[in-house]
């Protein structure tokens, strides 16, 4: 797999005008006649000391900022199923922080016999697990045994997380 500097000089032209590696490996196999494999490729590419363009720089979505939501009749807070004892049926607990937010992340690997996972922060700082199961039944599982997020941090947890699923189309 030895090119020629004319070769080298076209090949770096294609990647500088932003060819992606697939359409390289395709382009030096018809016009060099060089049948390379998707690994080869890259090596000629790092070999030739050129980085391929990317399309367009991933995009980092902005940490999503939860209004407070209405409160729920009966004190039952859907989602809830997965969390240890009963819901209050009052307005919140007393230790939670006034104005504090609640941060929802979705998993990029979804955790095996789920539907859709994730992580959430609540207001004082308590990390937790939540999941979808593949029947549709959402559970939390708090990283600490036997914690109880405060009744508004649940109620803006439910919305978050309705948010960060209709992003993904869930």
């Amino acid at each position: 797999m030895t090119l020629t500097d004319s070769q080298k000089e076209l090949s770096r032209q294609w990647l500088a005008d932003g060819m992606k590696l697939s359409e390289f490996q395709k382009q030096v196999e018809k016009e060099f006649g060089l049948r390379l494999t998707y690994m080869e490729t890259r090596f000629l590419v790092d070999d030739l000391k050129v980085l391929p363009k990317d399309s367009e720089p991933p995009v980092k979505p902005e940490p999503v900022k939860p209004a407070p939501a209405p409160a729920v009749p009966g004190g039952e807070v859907p989602g809830a199923e997965g969390v240890a004892g009963p819901v209050d049926a009052g307005l919140g607990d007393a230790a939670a922080p006034a104005g504090g937010s609640v941060d929802v992340t979705v998993d990029v690997v979804t955790r095996p016999g789920m539907v859709v996972s994730g992580r959430v922060t609540f207001s004082d700082g308590q990390v937790g697990t939540w999941y979808v199961d593949q029947y549709g039944r959402p559970g939390l599982v708090p990283d600490t045994k036997g914690y109880r997020p405060p009744n508004a941090d649940l109620q803006q947890f439910q919305v978050a997380l309705e948010r960060e699923l209709t992003k993904l189309g869930l």
